[in-house]
This record gives C-alpha cells, sequence and structure tokens, in this order.
C-alpha cells in the first residue's frame, strides 16, 4: 500500500512539472514512462473502484496533496483532487503536454504517436483515450471560441447556432472541472471572467442555463460510484452568478428583457435576485417635472423604458414568476406612500403602464376590455 501511495505521488509532482518549462528537458523515453505511470493509475481506479479502503487511503492521500499545493496551479486544467481523477489522469497529462510549448520536437512527436499508434497497433485503451482527448480538446477550444467568436448580431441569442455551441462547450467544461474539484466550476468561471471578452460570455452563461441537461457518458452510466446530478453544469453557473454579485448586475444589465425572462422562469433561484436589482435600479429614479418623465441621476441609471420593459417582459411569464413579479410591485407601491396619482411613486407609474399595456393587448386580441390587472 505504501508503495501505491509513493507513485501516485511521483506522479502528482510529475502533472505538476508537465505545466511548466521544465519538460523542455524530457525527451521520448521519459514521455513514454510519464505516460505509463499515468494509465498504471488508470489501472488502480478500475481495479480499485469499489474496494472501500485502498480508495480512501487513495483519497486521503490525494485530498492532503491538493491542499497543500493548492490544485498544482492555477490553469484551466484542475490536477488530481479525487479518487475519480485518477480515471483520466493519462488524458489530464496529454493534453497539458501538448498544450506545453517548452516541451521539444522530439518528445511532442513521439507523445503525438504514443496516442494515435494508428491502425493495426494493439491497443485495448485505444479507442478511449483518443475519445477523451477529443472531448478534453473540445472543451479547451471553448475557450478560443469564447474569447474570439462572439460579435454575430443575433437577437434570438438562444437560437443562434454558434451561441449554442459555445454554451454546450461551457457546460461540458463545468462538468470536467467538477469531476476533479468541488469548487473548480467557481474557479474556473472567474478565470473565464478575468479573461474573456464579457459581454459576450454573459450571453453565452445565459444560453446554457438554457440547455438541457448533458447526457452521461457512457462510462457514467456503468460506474455506479459516480453519482450525477441533471444539468450539473446549469446549476454551477447558477451558484457562480449567486455568489458574485457584480457579475450578475452585469448579467441583468447587459442582456435582453425576454432572455432574462426564459432564464429566471428556467431557474426560480435567480428570480428574487433579479428582482431585487430592478428594484434598486428603479428607487434610483426621480420624477422630472418639466419632461414628465422619471430619470435617472446619473448616465449609469437605468432608463424607465428599459425599466418598464423588463418588468413588462417579467409580467408575460407563466406563474408563479409573474405573481412574484406582480406582489413585489403591489409591494413597493405600498411601501411608498400606495398612491394612485401618476407622478408620485414609480411604482405607481409601472403599475399603471403595465396595466394600460395590458389592456391594449387585450382589445387588439379583441378580449374583454373589462379586466385592468396585468
Amino acid at each position: 500500500m505504501e508503495s501505491l501511495l509513493q507513485h501516485l505521488d511521483r506522479f502528482s509532482e510529475l502533472l505538476a512539472v508537465s505545466r511548466t518549462a521544465h519538460v523542455r528537458t524530457w525527451d521520448p523515453v521519459t514521455v513514454r514512462r510519464a505516460l505509463q505511470w499515468a494509465r498504471y493509475l488508470r489501472h488502480i481506479h478500475r481495479r480499485f473502484g469499489r474496494h472501500g479502503p485502498i480508495r480512501t487511503a487513495l483519497e486521503r492521500r490525494l485530498h492532503n496533496q491538493w491542499r497543500q499545493e493548492g490544485g498544482f496551479g492555477r490553469g484551466p486544467v484542475p490536477g488530481l483532487a479525487n479518487f475519480q481523477a485518477l480515471g483520466h489522469g493519462d488524458v489530464l497529462l496529454s493534453l497539458r503536454l501538448l498544450e506545453n510549448q517548452a516541451l521539444g520536437d522530439a518528445a511532442r512527436h513521439h507523445l503525438v504517436q504514443q496516442l494515435f499508434p494508428g491502425p493495426g497497433v494493439p491497443d485495448a485503451d485505444e479507442e478511449t483515450l483518443q475519445e477523451s482527448l477529443a472531448r478534453l480538446a473540445r472543451c479547451g477550444s471553448a475557450v478560443h471560441m469564447l474569447r474570439f467568436n462572439g460579435y454575430r448580431k443575433n437577437l434570438n441569442l438562444q437560437e443562434d447556432s454558434l451561441m449554442k455551441t459555445q454554451a454546450e462547450l461551457l457546460l461540458e467544461r463545468l462538468q470536467e472541472v467538477g469531476k476533479a474539484e468541488a469548487e473548480g466550476p467557481s474557479r474556473f468561471l472567474s478565470r473565464l471572467w478575468e479573461r474573456l471578452p464579457q459581454n459576450n460570455f454573459l450571453k453565452v452563461i445565459a444560453v446554457a442555463l438554457l440547455q438541457p441537461p448533458l447526457s452521461p457518458r457512457p462510462q457514467e452510466e456503468s460506474e455506479p460510484s459516480i453519482h450525477k446530478t441533471p444539468g450539473e453544469g446549469s446549476q454551477a453557473l447558477v451558484h457562480w452568478l449567486l455568489g458574485n454579485s457584480e457579475v450578475f448586475a452585469a448579467f441583468c444589465r447587459a442582456l435582453p428583457a425576454g432572455l432574462l425572462t426564459l432564464v429566471t422562469s428556467r431557474h426560480p433561484a435567480l428570480s428574487p435576485v433579479y428582482l431585487g436589482l430592478l428594484t434598486d435600479w428603479g428607487q434610483r429614479l426621480h420624477y422630472d417635472l418639466q419632461k414628465g418623465i422619471w430619470v435617472g441621476t446619473e448616465s449609469q441609471d437605468v432608463p424607465w423604458e428599459e425599466l418598464h420593459n423588463r418588468f413588462q417582459s417579467l409580467c408575460q411569464a407563466p406563474p408563479p414568476l409573474k405573481d412574484k413579479v406582480l406582489t413585489a410591485l403591489e409591494t413597493c407601491k405600498a411601501q411608498d406612500g400606495d398612491f394612485e396619482v401618476p407622478g408620485l411613486s414609480i411604482w405607481t407609474d409601472l403599475l399603471l403602464a403595465l396595466r394600460s399595456g395590458a389592456f391594449r393587448k387585450r382589445q387588439v386580441l379583441g378580449l374583454s376590455p373589462g379586466l385592468s390587472s396585468v
């Protein structure tokens, strides 16, 4: 058992080094031995996945290493944070080496030969490894796509093919990161927020939140030890947004009203925070007697038209979101003096405008004009 733990320690160190400039000293023999170590640990993962004591000992060692080393670096690919990560250690090592420009030509050429030996070469794990590499490569390319391909104008973002592709890649990447570390998705999203064009990133997040849950992969279905929650990528996004108030405020300000209504309808945990932001934005406006409209004091304040459009969109959502919005508006109106005359309370004016709009819509549709409620 001790020798196995020592082997795990050495591979953890090797994995950390694989992202540094030290790999320029690696030759083909070093690359081959490193992959052999990784494949041996994958064998350990398969053999002892259901062996409680050994699995517990390995997970304890990995957890201690993770706490001491801080996850072996700050890049987008996580390290060995738990026992499940041993199952794709060879993929993780290979991807890190392929992305490391310090790796010499001879070592890189040998790595590619090891990964893709070609037809006629016996390798029981060849298909699995290549599929895993392709999947991780697609996930890594999500960052590239998010950085450079987000500027097409399409008002219907959730139906834009490029946006949907970026969203699916982001969700898949979050699933990969979540396997290795509980807090991995939040850290990964924070890094993307710092590095990518933020306006486009917010749009991709919104579209991702509207995607159906990712289907489980064959290896996950065959391993009862893996407990996956449907839509875990979306849950990670919601958790991250709720934990970063400035990001969520930018999310709500940057996205179209209709898209935000769809997102908050799909993810009810977001609706109270969104309503809170709308309330804060409304409280910053004051009534201009000369112009006869509600205006902001500062340039960054949300204009009346935008505030009205966002509330109008929410009031067109199905229950219970619509009911929550109307209740919130009535509560604000009551707290503001419960006025019925325009120009005294922004909440009164919003309710009057919303009811007037609903009345006109019913007239156009030929419905009963006697219903004045939204």
